[in-house]
């Protein structure tokens, strides 16, 4: 019986094992995919089945930027002692070179890329790795931060200024901004928030100038915790966001952040 290679490198995907050896279980088993698992299950030499269905809630974080393209992965493992293992982080390296030289920010398209040779690396380091995301900025001056491989920025700005660029990215590392600025936060949320405190307003039982007095007082509030302009500068905590903008002709076009397990939550 002729077996394909297509059928030999899908056996070996699912069980981590080499060519030969999946090509003679697929010959003992009459092309039969689900009996040859069975088969080298039985014999102990699938390798990598049972690890790629556990948990990875540890990993790291990688950046990188090429001209006009910046990109942010995450990829996970089991252990924090494997992400610090030097072929863990050469795959995020390799797939971030990747992800640059493509210009790829499709992640069904990367998982495809990389599977073989995740299946691998699962196998000889015997614990589940994941590919769990990635995001793209494109266009000029992107910077990139990542802080001790578990939080991430992307920054697109009009600046050149690296320093600068690098204050407002650790700023985001440190205060999580949801949106850049008032008019981009979602017309539904606002309104929520906006009913909330119009409800908390009613039950003190203030007269309604006042009530509606403290209502925008809260939403200013709210807006200086959610977008990035509003937030008290991290590196001076005296000044807002778009104080330190306005004094630097800073435009922030758009940011991405990572936070190392966030999208498991």
């Amino acid at each position: 019986m002729k077996i394909s290679t297509d059928l030999v490198k899908k056996l070996r995907i699912i069980t981590g094992i080499g060519i030969l050896d999946c090509k003679r279980a697929l010959l003992k088993k009459n092309g039969d995919i689900n009996s040859a698992v069975d088969y080298l299950r039985k014999k102990g030499k699938s390798k990598a089945l049972n690890k790629l269905s556990r948990k990875t809630f540890q990993g790291s974080i990688f950046s990188g930027i090429k001209k006009d393209f910046g990109i942010l992965l995450e990829l996970n493992c089991e252990t924090d002692f494997v992400s610090k293992d030097n072929y863990f982080i050469n795959f995020g390296k390799k797939i971030i070179k990747f992800l640059l030289d493509k210009k790829i920010d499709n992640l069904n398209l990367l998982r495809d890329s990389f599977e073989s040779e995740r299946v691998n690396l699962v196998s000889m380091i015997g614990e589940n790795i994941k590919i769990s995301r990635i995001s793209a900025l494109h266009g000029d001056f992107i910077h990139s931060y990542v802080h001790c491989s578990r939080i991430g920025v992307l920054l697109k700005s009009n600046s050149k200024k690296i320093d600068l660029n690098k204050n407002i990215s650790m700023h985001i590392a440190a205060s999580n901004p949801l949106y850049l600025n008032p008019l981009s936060v979602p017309e539904n949320i606002i309104l929520r928030e906006r009913n909330i405190q119009l409800s908390m307003s009613k039950q003190v039982g203030k007269p309604q100038f006042i009530a509606k007095k403290i209502v925008e007082g809260r939403m200013n509030k709210f807006f200086g915790e959610i977008t990035l302009i509003k937030q008290p500068f991290v590196i001076n905590p005296k000044q807002k966001v778009e104080d330190f903008l306005l004094e630097n002709n800073i435009i922030v076009k758009n940011f991405v952040r990572f936070e190392l397990g966030e999208n498991k939550i």
